[in-house]
Formats: C-alpha cells, sequence, structure tokens
C-alpha cells in the first residue's frame, strides 16, 4: 500500500499557487507530485507583493501562498490542503489514517509543524531570506522541536508512523532541511538527517528549491 494509489474519480483539475522558496508551498507541491497528481502550477511573486493584490486576496484574504484550487473548490492553508489531499485523493488512507490513535498522531505533528517549526526554524530562514529581524525565541525552540523529533525518530522510521511515511512528515519536512538557511545546524541531530533522506528517497519525491543564502557554519546550533 502507498500513497501513490490514485482514487476512482475523474482525474482532477488542479491549479497551485505558490512560491518556490515557500515550505509551505513545497509541502502540499510534494504531496500532489507524491499522489501523482496532475497540477497546474502558478507563482506568485511574493518578493514583489503580489500576495496582496486585489486578485490573489479574493483567493485567500490572508494573502498567504499557497492556495489550491481543484475544480470549483478555492482552500488556503497548507495543513487544510494537505488533509483535503488524503482524503480526497488517496483512498489507501496511508497519508491521514483513519484510526483514532494513528491520525491523532499525525494531528499532533501537524500541529508541531503549525507552532514551533513555524516560529522557529522557518522565521529564522524567512529573517535571513528576507533581511528581517529574528526573535531570539527561535532558536530555543528549533532547540525543542528538533529535540522532540531526534528523540522520535531513534525509535521509528517516520514521524507519526512507525511503517510508512504521513502529511506529517511532509508538514514538517521543508523548513527542517531548510534550517541551516537560517544558520540551525541540523549536525547534532543524525536521526533527523536519516528521516530527511528517507523522505527523499520517497517516490516522486521533488526537493524544495535552496535559497541563495549560504549556511553559516557556528551560527546557530539548538
Amino acid at each position: 500500500m502507498n500513497g501513490n494509489t490514485l482514487s476512482s474519480a475523474p482525474s482532477p483539475s488542479l491549479r497551485l499557487h505558490h512560491y518556490a522558496l515557500s515550505g509551505h508551498s513545497h509541502r502540499v507541491h510534494l504531496f500532489l507530485s507524491l499522489l501523482r497528481l496532475p497540477v497546474e502550477l502558478r507563482a506568485v511573486d511574493l518578493p514583489s507583493g503580489q500576495q496582496k493584490s486585489p486578485a490573489f486576496l479574493r483567493l485567500n484574504p490572508f494573502g498567504q501562498v499557497p492556495v489550491l484550487e481543484d475544480g470549483e473548490l478555492v482552500l488556503a492553508d497548507s495543513q487544510a490542503i494537505l488533509v483535503y489531499l488524503a482524503l480526497r485523493y488517496d483512498p489507501s488512507r496511508q497519508w491521514l489514517p483513519e484510526a483514532a490513535q494513528a491520525n491523532a498522531e499525525v494531528q499532533r505533528w501537524l500541529s508541531a509543524a503549525a507552532g514551533p517549526l513555524a516560529f522557529g526554524p522557518a522565521h529564522a530562514r524567512v529573517g535571513r531570506l528576507f533581511n528581517l529581524p529574528i526573535e531570539a525565541r527561535a532558536y530555543e525552540l528549533s532547540q525543542k522541536l528538533f529535540t522532540a523529533m531526534e528523540e522520535r525518530l531513534r525509535e521509528q522510521a517516520f514521524i507519526a508512523s512507525r511503517a510508512h511515511a504521513t502529511i506529517a512528515d511532509l508538514a514538517l519536512y521543508g523548513y527542517t532541511a531548510a534550517a541551516p538557511e537560517g544558520g540551525i545546524l541540523l549536525d547534532d541531530y543524525p536521526a533527523i538527517q536519516a528521516w530527511l533522506g528517507r523522505i527523499e528517497a520517497l517516490p516522486d519525491f521533488i526537493p524544495m528549491p535552496r535559497a541563495a543564502l549560504p549556511a553559516t557554519p557556528g551560527e546557530a546550533r539548538p
């Protein structure tokens, strides 16, 4: 059983509004690829403020990427999109299990992606990428998150399931892999590094483009 099993529903008409360097966008693009769903990509120029244009705000009033269109449906927020795609296009229910405990484990780590990952590694990376202030707590949050992930991944191959990847892995992958771009090194987290390799070995994996920023050795080691 794998996440590439397609439903018997008609071929989708999917359009993804995204920014290539956004981990939130990448997790959705990656999932679409793993599900082997055809998608039209529409780049949103965040540096120029295109996400605040009237046309884009009609898609997402919060002015954020990604936004997924599936026929008449318009859906914003990467976590919500992952859940939608898992329920709509993965009849195997690998990516979002139905069993209560297994589903709760996925939800637990989705919360981590929306909380400490977003305000820790992702925040530090955005600060360096766009030359914005970086809050000191970003490094503390990164340390707590990566310590918890390291302990978990020493025990099992994937973050929410011992047997296979789920959408929790996809939600955590991008900004964890790109943490060095925010000056947060992964040298002390061998289990996380091995897990990143397992995600990258999934069939139809697509990488997130790296920002044009050198990782700064020793800058921040959570």
